[in-house]
């Protein structure tokens, strides 16, 4: 099926307004300017409801510009879920701090706000949540207990570019938010990052840490934005305070500047698609999309959106023996979601400065490493969920076949077990 049907899973759309804007890139020898990339860091800014947007080499850059803002640094935690990619914490143990991991809602497979207030301790300095699989944290409950003990949060928004919470769009509600757009996310331009925030301050850290070239001195090669006016940064102005250089490239900044013109109505389609695939899937029993409803909320690109399976309906078939069965079929759906970081050695053993001891508990942070039991919902993810079709076009009669696989596999269930 997924080969007849080609077009109607891949991404991004690649048009001859793409390859024009990159070629003229190229052909001016534009690559490593920033003049392309401020056009559309305020064209993305506008778009996503901030202030200020900053385009990155990547989304872990991005990431790590966000942590350094944020002032996280060696001796301090933050508190983060285990269920994401590893970039959402790891430049946190790289400042010489510690993450406290927290466990995951059900419903959402978002950071659980009722898990992260007991873990707040005074070395505590962020909430580092992520919109998971293009679904929205709960910011409702989520910002208040930031604002309750003066922590910031640093919004991972790698999933859901365009998700809307409550009429609001993801990306906006962190005191910071970064980012990836590299091929593989809904909002794909090759390989970089995006930074979003409303506050100059950070904004202007994070200018300060991997943006040697627009910290107000003049360069060969782009005017000088005159931006980074703190008083603890202008000293620094001309040298990148992070020791790196996190320029996004011309060819992905003029790419998307493309994408970003046509990626509401794509996404539109795309809503429009997978609501009826799942519709259609909901009802069958034990199989739940997890995904926003409401005319004010959205999955925006739908990210590797995720289906809860409960395998009791299902006659105890696993998870992975009901992909197995779709497979069969031609219907090619992963099973299992991120591995919990809480698990991994990086968190538990990584001498990153070689003190001799865990980065983690090198500066005097309390030990919060975790053993397997302590992040139930995290733990068993991987066996409750797997990842829907991503359909980029509302075609019913395209996609109709590939409900008609769901349901057959479900009528018979009995002969896989």
């Amino acid at each position: 099926m997924t080969s007849v049907d080609g077009e109607l899973f891949l991404w991004p759309i690649i048009t001859d307004e793409d390859l024009a804007a990159i070629e003229e890139v190229v052909r001016n020898r534009a690559m490593s300017r920033s003049d392309i990339t401020k056009q559309f860091e305020q064209e993305y800014a506008d778009w996503n409801g901030v202030k200020y947007a900053l385009g990155t080499c990547n989304g872990t850059a991005a990431l790590a510009e966000a942590f350094w803002a944020c002032g996280i640094g060696a001796g301090d935690e933050v508190i983060a879920p285990s269920l994401t990619y590893w970039a959402s914490v790891a430049p946190a143990v790289s400042f010489g701090a510690s993450v406290n991991f927290a466990d995951v809602e059900t419903e959402t497979y978002c950071i659980d706000p009722d898990d992260i207030e007991h873990r707040i301790s005074p070395r505590t300095k962020a909430i580092v949540a992520v919109n998971y699989s293009s679904m929205p944290a709960d910011w409702d409950r989520i910002l208040p207990i930031a604002r309750k003990h003066n922590l910031y949060v640093i919004e991972d928004n790698s999933h859901a570019h365009g998700s809307m919470y409550k009429g609001r769009m993801c990306g906006s509600f962190g005191d910071v938010a970064a980012a990836s757009m590299m091929t593989g996310k809904s909002f794909a331009v090759g390989e970089a990052g995006i930074l979003t925030t409303n506050d100059r301050v950070l904004y202007e850290r994070c200018i300060a840490f991997g943006h040697y070239e627009r910290t107000g001195l003049p360069s060969l090669y782009n005017p000088a934005d005159a931006q980074v006016h703190q008083g603890d940064l202008t000293p620094f102005s001309g040298l990148p305070m992070g020791g790196v250089k996190h320029r996004m490239n011309q060819t992905c900044s003029a790419m998307a500047r493309v994408q970003l013109k046509h990626y509401p109505a794509r996404i539109a389609e795309i809503q429009k698609a997978m609501n009826y695939f799942c519709d259609a899937i909901e009802t069958i029993p034990g199989l739940r999309a997890i995904r926003m409803t409401g005319e004010d909320s959205g999955n925006g690109g739908w990210y590797v959106a995720k289906c809860a399976y409960d395998s009791a309906a299902f006659c105890g078939v696993s998870c992975v023996e009901f992909c197995e069965a779709l497979a069969a079929e031609g219907v090619h759906v992963r099973a299992g979601a991120n591995n919990p970081l809480h698990l991994h050695n990086f968190f538990h053993k990584l001498d990153l400065f070689q003190q001799g001891k865990p980065t983690v508990l090198a500066f005097g942070q309390c030990d919060t490493r975790q053993g397997t039991g302590t992040l139930p919902v995290t733990e068993k993810a991987s066996e409750k969920l797997f990842n829907l079709p991503w359909f980029k076009h509302f075609e019913p009669t395209k996609i109709d076949p590939y409900i008609e696989v769901f349901r057959k596999i479900a009528a018979n269930v009995s002969e896989l077990k």
